[in-house]
């Protein structure tokens, strides 16, 4: 497990100011420094561990997890950990209805899925120029949104989120679904809005990359 030491140089203890709290949070507060609210690192390293058993169970059973975050400087981290634990990820904007409207979004893919097939095996050769062009930006299109949960097959198991105030349209479907819901939680989210959560700065690459890193590993023991 990752040690008191690593958070802090990670400045995973760093929230947001205190004007932008949210009270929900205090719990996992430890105190403020100049004007900044400092999150307890005890409370992040209990509710990581208990976050990461959850995930040693959903991966022995073979669960389908997603990585959800849409913040550009964490997408290069949610896709690298989705693929080195054989999970998905939505790191572009999240369409609305993904997980409840699945069956609409599986024709989506269904369509990716079909394009992808036909650029490989020469179809698009066999057509006009604008054809062929037309299909390609479709294709492009369909990935720039779908690539990351193209093999899903269905709705998630669980879904790993950063940034709730960004991507409460992820949240709010998986709580419609009953869809268990770990959120990396900086000192101005809701901490009613997740079934796991983990107290941390949800700004910084480095804070985030270590938990994440930390979850990863659970996936794939």
């Amino acid at each position: 497990m990752v040690t008191l030491e690593a958070m802090l140089s990670s400045s995973v203890h760093m929230g947001h100011q205190v004007q932008q709290w949210n009270p929900r949070m205090s719990p996992y507060i430890y105190g403020e420094r100049n004007d900044i609210h400092i999150i307890d690192l005890l409370q992040t390293l209990v509710c990581l561990e208990k976050a990461c058993s959850f995930l040693r169970v959903m991966a022995q059973k073979n669960k389908k997890i997603l990585f959800v975050s849409t913040k550009r400087q964490f997408g290069s981290i949610i896709e690298s950990c989705a693929v080195a634990s054989n999970s998905y990820f939505v790191t572009q904007r999240w369409l609305g209805g993904m997980l409840t409207n699945w069956s609409t979004i599986k024709v989506c893919i269904d369509n990716l899925q079909m394009l992808i097939k036909q650029e490989l095996d020469g179809s698009f050769n066999r057509l006009s120029k604008k054809e062929a062009l037309i299909l390609r930006k479709k294709k492009k299109k369909l990935e720039k949104y779908l690539s990351g949960i193209k093999d899903m097959g269905n709705i998630p198991d669980v879904v790993i989120l950063v940034g709730q105030s960004r991507e409460m349209n992820a949240v709010k479907e998986c709580l419609k679904l009953g869809i268990p819901l770990i959120t990396i939680l900086d000192t101005n989210c809701d901490p009613t809005l997740t079934d796991f959560l983990i107290p941390a700065n949800d700004d910084s690459v480095s804070s985030v990359a270590l938990i994440l890193n930390e979850l990863n590993k659970a996936i794939i023991k």
